[in-house]
């Protein structure tokens, strides 16, 4: 996937025609994933830049707390000594400001599409515990149904918890295990079964079943909706 630099609207020659140019080429490869129902990373690409773009119209000072993390010192540096160069000119401070204003505009409705086809993903997943829930969710198994296929993708989650501006968020980090296919003699409690029988560091564990009658790409969208939506329904039901 092509991409953009971090700094892209404010390196080399800054000329409006020019970052715009730059700018529709990435969006339309970013439209071009999602009309194929790709969202993964084109999503979080995109509202990476748009963040940052922001930052730097919104805080002109360019202070570092309020710009995304990939972001380097070096980099904000750069951003830093641009701005310094041109606050004294006009014209070329103008020129930058029409260019982050065009930007956002134009990412923001791209982002507003990618969040469509998210809502849309996410209301077609059905979630069902399988079996007793244990006390402890916070580790455990899902299993993954993508479309009318028998197929049934298994993945073990664990739940993480990480600080961010004095806020504590739930993250989750998953390992495929083994693709089943599902019949009359091979149900979900089956599965789950044959998991706890093979997989002895987890004797009780916490075991949800996703389905989807929709057909979506697996690792560009269904696997990174369903994850964030089982971290949900798990944060909700602690």
């Amino acid at each position: 996937m092509k991409t953009l630099s971090e700094t892209w609207f404010a390196e080399g020659y800054i000329d409006f025609e020019l970052k715009k140019y730059t700018l529709l080429a990435y969006l339309q490869e970013i439209n071009t994933g999602f009309k194929q129902n790709k969202l993964y990373p084109q999503l979080a690409d995109i509202i990476f830049h748009y963040n940052n773009v922001l930052a730097f119209r919104d805080n002109k000072k360019l202070m570092q707390d309020q710009f995304p993390k990939r972001l380097t010192g070096v980099q904000l540096e750069k951003l830093s000594l641009l701005y310094k160069q041109v606050i004294d000119d006009d014209e070329l401070m103008k020129e930058l400001e029409d260019i982050v204003h065009y930007a956002a505009g134009k990412m923001q409705t791209t982002i507003t599409n990618g969040a469509e086809i998210y809502d849309f993903v996410e209301e077609k997943i059905v979630l069902m515990p399988v079996g007793l829930v244990p006390l402890d969710i916070s580790e455990g198994y899902f299993f993954l149904n993508n479309g009318h296929r028998k197929d049934t993708l298994v993945y073990q989650y664990r739940l993480t918890i990480f600080e961010k501006h004095d806020e504590k968020y739930r993250g989750i980090k998953t390992d495929f295990i083994d693709c089943w296919h599902r019949s009359i003699s091979t149900t979900y409690e089956q599965i789950k079964s044959e998991l706890i029988r093979k997989k002895t560091d987890l004797p009780n564990p916490a075991v949800y079943a996703m389905e989807t009658s929709f057909h979506f790409p697996v690792e560009e969208t269904l696997l990174p909706i369903a994850k964030r939506y089982l971290v949900k329904f798990i944060s909700a039901a602690a």
